[in-house]
């Protein structure tokens, strides 16, 4: 079973990520659905993308749209029918695209069937498939731990007379994966998936899998720790703690290796979300080769910061952690969680091609697997959204100091003429972005200037570059504000130089370079001089593609 021919398709790929919501409405209800995607994956093989993950589509209240899973098993109806899921996949794989399809384990919806029964009583079969626990003697919860979300992570039941656990909203309580039945169960959720042909997993919050049965209190964070390492914001209170027993607990690795083994059996592929404020190890465990999952999605590089000095010693730190367990991770520079990097990674200075491009080259020579959000091969900045039409519940609890998640999420323009950008005839549940307008897929499908043909051609470019793909990653020391890494393997390199300031920047040449052939960033880098004077200019943003004169002619 399963569709992977090449069982090692998932490293070094590059998985395009669709959140449902937004990408293509069929119906007119102003949701993007399957129908939906199915229309568009043209766009999407076009691209020279391995495969796509898709956000949740299960039936939920949508409190969290999509996190807060009521039934593993059923399409949400906003999104279609599962004879809508098969005809997506089938489409997909007759355009060679694999399907990773988002599971979130860690918890349910308060909706689900599981959690009713489990908070009707103490003694029901399902009592303790969640985190139930008593108050202390005053009436307080029962530990310290925070929701993601803000608060406390306990919530009070007046039927229980209980309080139980949920990392982010009160409506998505914590699974107890202490309980047998409970992993025998959501095993089960996932092999009814495996079982339908999808080819593989994004774990949501895996890491928060399990919690510390003796519920002892999180020690506090240390002040550069919360401005450093935290997954959180400074100003939310989760940040101001470490979180050593309300999530990454070592019974997690036996569960992992479980869930591998039905995997296995399948051919399918698992890739899971570590949000931990010492993520390296625990992505290293959690990714030890042929064990647990195949790769782990990391965080490092969602934040502001993206500095030279930032980005090396986080890829550094990830790369050495795997090296020993022979780990892989997977890279994003955006996700449906954080404000889109031609924003984020702006400075606040007007947009710029030149920058994208960057961050897309960036992103594709590093080590690992790489995950590109939708709208990111357009260039996208970050949409404005009202405060009254805020839809995410984050938002609105830290507004206006952080004005949540929407401001990614908005539906992507297809055609910019079209009423809200040929993503609905109807009115969209949140608004198409002005400035996403004259971004819209079909205004740049056939500028050859365009962001998109840009990240066509450097995708596609990818494709041929083995060593991309898997090969060892150095990096070689060079000033501000030029990134300067190698890739290497069976013999061969390639080197990449980039320029994240927005002035040239001439440097010498390394020795024995010669621009690779048929890159599409050759104009950003101009080698001057001959012999040993050998200049290297990069332009404003630019990137050079480099490797020994016997190999820069292949393409």
């Amino acid at each position: 079973m399963g569709n992977s021919s090449n069982s090692d398709w998932w490293r070094g790929a590059v998985i395009y990520q669709i959140y449902p919501r937004s990408f293509m409405d069929s119906n007119g209800d102003g949701i993007g659905d399957l129908p939906g995607i199915t229309s568009r994956l043209e766009h999407v093989a076009r691209l020279g993308v391995d495969a796509i993950w898709i956000s949740p589509f299960f039936r939920s209240p949508m409190k969290d749209f999509g996190y807060d899973v009521s039934d593993y098993r059923a399409v949400d109806p906003i999104f279609g029918t599962l004879a809508d899921f098969d005809a997506m996949l089938a489409r997909m794989h007759a355009l060679g695209l694999k399907l990773v399809i988002d599971q979130v384990l860690s918890h349910t919806s308060d909706q689900h069937a599981w959690f009713a029964e489990s908070r009707s009583s103490r003694d029901n079969p399902k009592a303790d498939w969640y985190v139930w626990a008593d108050p202390r003697p005053d009436g307080t919860p029962p530990t310290n731990w925070l929701s993601v979300f803000g608060g406390s992570a306990w919530q009070w039941d007046a039927r229980r007379r209980q309080y139980y656990l949920h990392s982010f909203l009160a409506e998505q309580p914590d699974l107890n994966f202490h309980c047998a039945e409970v992993q025998e169960a959501l095993l089960g959720e996932v092999r009814f998936w495996c079982e339908r042909g999808v080819d593989g997993f994004r774990f949501d919050a895996c890491n928060h899998q399990f919690h510390d049965a003796l519920l002892r209190d999180n020690p506090p964070a240390s002040l550069a720790s919360i401005d450093e390492v935290s997954t959180v914001r400074a100003d939310n209170p989760y940040a101001m703690q470490q979180h050593l027993y309300d999530k990454s607990q070592t019974e997690n690795l036996a569960f992992l290796e479980s869930l591998r083994r039905l995997l296995d059996g399948y051919g399918a592929v698992a890739l899971g979300e570590v949000g931990d404020e010492n993520a390296p190890p625990v992505m290293a465990q959690y990714t030890e080769l042929g064990k647990r999952l195949h790769l782990a999605y990391s965080f490092s590089l969602l934040t502001a910061d993206h500095s030279p000095k930032h980005l090396r010693q986080h890829v550094e730190a990830l790369d050495s952690a795997l090296a020993p367990t022979g780990g892989w991770g997977c890279w994003a520079v955006s996700n449906h969680d954080v404000p889109r990097v031609a924003t984020r990674w702006s400075g606040g200075a007007p947009a710029d091609t030149r920058r994208d491009r960057l961050w897309l080259a960036l992103l594709l020579t590093l080590r690992g697997s790489a995950s590109i959000y939708q709208g990111e091969e357009l260039g996208l900045p970050e949409a404005e959204v009202p405060f009254e039409l805020l839809q995410d519940p984050y938002g609105r609890a830290f507004w206006p100091e952080f004005k949540g998640r929407d401001g990614c999420r908005t539906p992507i323009a297809w055609t910019a003429e079209a009423p809200h950008g040929g993503f609905t005839t109807g009115t969209p549940w949140l608004p198409v972005h002005g400035a996403h307008l004259p971004l819209a897929v079909e205004q740049q499908a056939d500028d050859p200037a365009s962001m998109l043909a840009f990240s066509r051609a450097l995708l596609h470019w990818r494709r041929t570059q083995p060593l991309l793909r898997t090969g060892a990653i150095a990096f070689i020391d060079a000033p501000e504000p030029l990134l300067h890494l190698e890739r290497r393997s069976g013999g061969q390199s390639l080197q990449a130089i980039f320029n994240f300031g927005g002035e040239p920047v001439t440097i010498a040449l390394p020795d024995g370079l010669q621009p690779l052939v048929g890159q599409p960033l050759a104009s950003t880098a101009v080698v001057r001089g001959m012999g040993e004077k050998r200049m290297l200019v990069l332009a404003p943003y630019g990137v050079f593609l480099g490797a020994p004169a016997d190999e820069a002619g292949q393409s």
